[in-house]
């Protein structure tokens, strides 16, 4: 039977407490074959990054030449590592029952479902789009793409890019900077992950009255 977690809706679940991941993949899509290569996450507790998780994975082929350009990651590295079902089970026990955040996350969350589905893994939390958000928090960024908003808001961050654990770790660091935006611009502390939910959903010209509404209560 599919194991599935009990957690807090997100509605009483804190923002500050997720796993944040990320996923390097074959391709584009898990409906046409693709499948994940490596996977990086981080989890943050009370809006402190305490443990990290990361693992290539070998998906059972040989990826693209571009693939390895694009993300560093060669099919030699691949040969050693172990096979995705592996490592998806450990990432399951990594992940708990925490909500979770990613940076375009309808990508990473494809990519989850199907590889928990090849062994039959069930999850019933829920995904922020740290990108939506973002692009309503920080509408005076030059366009939403990680890279640009880790220099946008100056987060902290080693220089490499399409890594898993590296894209995780400055996802969280821009998820805890739109956190201390809602602080210090609506003095909203502590929201919880449904409202960051509501604020990907919302018009751009919407968010601020919203947000100062939810304030004021």
């Amino acid at each position: 039977m599919p194991q599935i977690a009990s957690l807090k809706s997100p509605a009483h679940s804190p923002a500050h407490t997720v796993v944040v991941l990320d996923f390097e993949t074959s391709g584009l899509s898990p409906n046409q074959g693709d499948r994940a290569i490596e996977i990086g996450a981080v989890l943050i507790e009370n809006g402190v990054i305490t443990k990290r998780f990361s693992q290539l994975m070998n998906p059972g082929f040989r990826i693209s030449s571009f693939i390895e350009d694009y993300t560093g990651i060669n099919n030699q590295m691949l040969k050693d590592a172990p096979p995705c079902k592996e490592v998806m089970q450990s990432f399951a026990e990594f992940m708990g029952c925490h909500h979770l955040v990613a940076h375009n996350a309808a990508f990473d969350r494809r990519f989850l479902e199907a590889e928990f589905a090849h062994f039959g893994h069930e999850y019933s939390g829920q995904f922020s789009c740290s990108l939506l958000v973002a692009r309503r928090l920080y509408q005076g960024a030059a366009n939403h793409q990680l890279g640009t908003l880790v220099k946008y808001k100056g987060l902290p961050n080693d220089g490499t890019f399409h890594r898993a654990l590296a894209d995780a770790q400055m996802t969280a660091h821009l998820w805890l900077s739109m956190l201390d935006e809602l602080k210090i611009e609506y003095g909203i502390e502590n929201p919880p992950f449904s409202l960051m939910q509501r604020i990907a959903t919302k018009n751009k010209t919407e968010v601020g009255r919203f947000l100062r509404q939810y304030a004021r209560g």
